[in-house]
């Protein structure tokens, strides 16, 4: 038996009762769990935290419970959605709340937490863009009277002491928040007398500097209410969210870095003249400069790694984008000349991308020999070996190998093909004769880093955010495939299905991601990404967030986008299909060649068509060969049929069997035959024609089911798995990229996350309209006009006057016939709208901006755009044609876009740069030599004319 006279001397604990309160709407089957740091909630194990109960009071439904905590109990805690097995469906985006007790209460009072549930939109402020670089502040803010030692007592038995909480992010020195009821005003966290059960009152609060300096917030009041009940707490902690404020509204312009044009790059923009831009965004009113991903592409070593979607390494950074200028303060006469002849050589219109690379690299390696010692020696290359060596070493082992096997396809690198760390770190060896090759990547990837942290560094002190790109795929033959196969399906490609962009899909050509395998470590790859990221830029854009919903996945053979399908998804069963009558599953899933077909398609080269690609298996019916039933297959045939002939129209009869070969209905899922998945467009084939009538009808309705409900709840879940991971891998502020077919879970989740949607007005997301409508734009978006996967504004005017004259009638207002080119009023009213829109963002290609005055649209339209997706091999090379010296000084471009900022109520930074004083010096008459060299097109300069001002005037 227990001797209890062992615990006679212990004191008694003291504790207090603490009710957690939220209101918050569920769906059956779903109920609210708190969670906390401490064991008494949980100890951050969701299914040991404290269930709450609902009740409904009014419109609202509150969730509670209450837990006893001994006296001066700390603790983080968050509120969780779980369903009957405790399992979390949703959680609370943002920081852990902190619970904290004011001093000197007593024992086994009741203290309420009234909370807020708190999304992705109210940690946006907290985000280092408006944190660090918007909302920059030079002092700090002091709070002179936290929650654990206010002095406020009660001295009535029957009266609640209140804290008022409210979360001010964008609040200056010398500016306090104030609370005001109707008739009196009482300073933040002091309780109003008197205040008893029962009582109930309207608020709103104030940020207030002085009496003639004060602003009350937006929105309806705030309600108090306080029933009278036997269980009132003598503590409630009122958590009252953000300070609702007028929206803040930005403006930016987007490039991708090696379109920009300065006096001192070598055929490409380059990371530091990234401070040029961004004197030139802060005096033309912009908060934010845009880039496209500037990571290392260089997997084929030839034009083709333009492009900046297909990464090397997702770490590593883009040696194009070196000045090879700042490598030294030491650099002799000689390499300085040969600086300069290439700066002129490589001067062109557009982007030579395998000459400046070569140029680069020949010059790097120069000045690298003779201060390699100096810099490895160095604290401050030691610093960023450690801190980036998990990747940067299997980076410049990669780039050792790719150069000596003269490819970057790792498998065709005999026992170097599978990596591990003992053979990497053989292979890296100080003592290896090629350890020079080696380092020399090191040197290249530490200069890009300190140029590019010198730009970023200059970006936030001025006020503007550098947003990056995050692009949705991996080169397959990449370092990251390379050293962690695991994470990627390397017999798969993705894609994106036919959408505005092309009507046969697109093949990106990355292998797609093994979630499941990422999962194991938390998602360690993507969360390092982040990290990295978040060295240089303070806001990203996802690229195709769609991919994190679920990916448009193709066989790793297939060279267009069009026969693939959804990862994750449902697929149709075969018990299912044969319960709806559908039982002919190889006529549905084979393609579906009639000798009608071939004769009609092919004329009278059918027979030949026939006996090199195709056997007869039926009385009139065909099917493809054993090496020629893949669009890989048929394109290495064709080759080969070519070298032994010449073939007329190649291309055509590449696209016409590709038809052929996707003339089918259902897809037959490669792991499981009894799993089969509709053909986007189904009803567009003839093998689905030639169907009954009853079999047309069945699988027409279950392809609207695969593809606009039956996987809704499967993607909202695989976002929210995903997802939140990034975000929470940095502070940086979120943008995603949400073109395209969008299911209609994309939208919520992207509103619950805090995640800015795309608005491009050729691209409506609404059904019905051909042309997007700005000034209904939400406020969690980021409108533009055109973006770089598709032609600018000016290119897109010119397309297609039929389509001019209706945007023309239906936006403009006006029945008149537009002007047949983008002239700067078009541009004008157009722009002007975005800048008026609601959204957050406004971020203009400087294209379009460009197009704002006639003297910039010298060069054709079609020459200014940057991507052409249906294109598989676009070279993305476009360089804007004037510099950046040469934007600085134009004072009448710069007052024209600014008052547009102003004008619409945008903020605009505040930092009064050093060349706001250069610009209005005359230009020099060499720097004026320079830029009339960039303005002649086809020998002809044109004269500028005055911009309108008036937004209509094209009427």
């Amino acid at each position: 038996m227990t001797n209890l006279g062992l615990f006679s001397g212990l004191k008694p604990i003291k504790s207090v009762n603490v009710r957690f309160r939220l209101p918050y709407y569920t769906q059956w089957g779903q109920s609210l769990v708190v969670c906390g740091s401490e064991p008494v909630l949980g100890g951050w194990d969701v299914k040991k935290g404290l269930s709450l109960s609902p009740v409904h009071q009014g419109d609202e439904l509150i969730w509670s419970g209450t837990v006893s905590v001994p006296n001066g109990f700390e603790s983080e805690y968050s509120y969780y959605v779980v369903d009957d097995e405790k399992n979390v469906l949703r959680w609370e985006i943002g920081k852990k709340r902190k619970l904290l007790f004011p001093e000197g209460i007593q024992d086994g009072v009741l203290i309420e937490l009234h909370d807020l549930w708190q999304t992705g939109d109210d940690t946006l402020p907290f985000s280092s863009a408006f944190k660090d670089v918007v909302f920059r502040s030079s002092g700090s803010l002091k709070v002179e009277r936290p929650l654990g030692v206010t002095e406020n007592k009660l001295d009535d038995e029957d009266s609640v002491l209140v804290y008022f909480k409210i979360c001010c992010p964008n609040i200056e020195e010398d500016t306090s928040v104030k609370f005001l009821f109707p008739f009196l005003q009482f300073t933040l966290l002091v309780a109003p007398p008197n205040w008893g059960n029962g009582s109930h009152s309207t608020y709103k609060y104030s940020k207030y500097r002085n009496a003639e300096n004060f602003s009350l917030e937006t929105g309806p009041t705030r309600d108090l209410s306080l029933e009278s009940s036997k269980a009132q707490p003598r503590y409630i902690v009122l958590s009252d969210g953000m300070l609702r404020e007028t929206a803040w509204r930005g403006a930016g312009v987007a490039i991708p870095m090696f379109s920009v044009r300065s006096e001192s790059d070598l055929g490409v923009g380059e990371f530091l003249d990234l401070k040029l831009l961004v004197d030139w965004a802060v005096e033309s009113g912009f908060h934010l400069v845009q880039l496209l991903p500037i990571n290392d592409t260089s997997v084929h070593k030839m034009w083709w790694d333009s492009y900046p979607y297909s990464s090397l390494s997702v770490f590593a950074l883009h040696p194009l984008y070196l000045r090879v200028q700042a490598l030294s303060d030491k650099i002799p006469q000689d390499i300085k000349a040969e600086i300069e002849k290439a700066k002129e050589q490589l001067d062109g219109k557009d982007v030579d991308y395998e000459a400046t690379m070569t140029t680069k690299f020949s010059i790097a390696k120069k000045i690298f020999a003779q201060e390699k010692d100096i810099i490895f020696n160095s604290s401050s290359f030691q610093e960023f070996f450690s801190e980036n060596e998990d990747w940067l070493k299997p980076y410049a082992a990669f780039c050792f190998l790719r150069d000596f096997f003269e490819t970057s396809d790792h498998s065709q690198w005999g026992r170097f093909s599978h990596y591990t760390k003992e053979r990497l770190e053989k292979l890296i060896s100080e003592d290896s004769l090629h350890y020079e090759v080696i380092s020399f990547h090191y040197y290249i990837q530490y200069h890009l880093h300190i140029q590019l942290s010198e730009a970023a560094n200059y970006a936030r002190k001025q006020g503007v955010i550098l947003k990056g790109d995050l692009p949705i795929g991996v080169d397959r033959s990449s370092v990251d495939t390379w050293v962690y196969p695991n994470l990627f399906r390397m017999n798969t490609s993705t894609g994106a299905p036919p959408d505005y962009f092309d009507k046969n899909g697109q093949n990106w050509g990355f292998p797609t991601y093994n979630w499941e395998e990422m999962s194991k470590d938390n998602y360690a790859w993507w969360r390092a990404r982040l990290t990295q990221m978040a060295k240089y830029f303070t806001a990203y854009r996802i690229d195709h967030i769609l991919g994190f919903f679920r990916i448009w996945e193709l066989p790793e053979h297939a060279m267009t986008g069009l026969v693939g399908k959804f990862r994750p998804s449902i697929p149709l069963s075969q018990e299912e299909l044969e319960r709806e009558g559908i039982w002919d599953f190889d006529r549905l899933s084979r393609p579906y060649v009639l000798q009608q077909f071939l004769q009609d398609t092919f004329g009278v080269s059918w027979s030949f068509i026939a006996s090199n690609f195709l056997n007869e298996y039926q009385k009139n019916r065909y099917e493809f060969k054993e090496d020629c039933n893949t669009e890989k297959k048929i394109v290495s045939m064709l080759k080969s049929l070519s070298e032994k002939s010449s073939l007329d129209n190649e291309d055509k009869i590449r696209r016409d069997l590709f038809d052929l070969l996707r003339n089918i209905v259902l897809i037959r899922d490669p792991e499981d035959p009894k799993k089969f998945y509709p053909r986007f467009n189904l009803e567009d084939t003839s093998s689905f024609r030639d169907l009954d009538e009853h079999s047309k009808n069945v699988l027409k309705r279950l392809y609207y089911d695969y593809y606009f409900h039956r996987q809704e709840n499967l993607w909202r879940q695989n976002a929210l798995k995903t997802l939140p991971v990034l975000l929470n891998s940095s502070d940086m502020l979120a943008c995603g990229e949400d073109l395209g077919l969008i299911p209609s879970c994309v939208h919520p989740v992207m509103q619950e996350l805090g995640l800015i949607g795309l608005r491009i007005q050729r691209m409506p997301s609404e059904p019905g309209l051909e042309f997007g409508i700005p000034s209904q734009y939400s406020y969690m978006t980021v409108c533009a006009p055109s973006c770089h996967d598709c032609s600018t504004l000016r290119a897109w005017w010119e397309e297609d006057e039929e389509r001019r004259q209706r945007y023309f009638k239906t936006v403009v207002g006006s029945d008149m016939l537009p002007p047949s080119t983008c002239v700067p009023d078009v541009a004008y009213f157009v722009i002007k709208q975005h800048f008026e829109a609601p959204s957050m963002w406004a971020i203009f290609p400087l294209q379009d901006l460009l197009a704002l005055k006639d003297k910039y649209t010298t060069r054709p339209a079609t020459e200014e755009t940057i991507n052409d997706p249906t294109n598989p091999k676009h070279y993305w090379r476009y360089r804007v044609h004037v510099t950046l010296e040469y934007l600085i000084k134009d004072n009448e471009l710069i007052t024209t876009i600014k008052d547009l900022v102003r004008e619409s109520g945008r903020s605009h930074p505040r930092v009064r740069t050093v060349a706001q004083a250069k610009r209005e010096s005359a230009v020099p008459s060499t720097e004026k030599h320079q830029v009339e060299k960039h303005q002649v097109t086809n020998g002809k300069e044109k004269v500028p004319l005055d911009i309108p001002k008036d937004p209509l005037a094209v009427r």
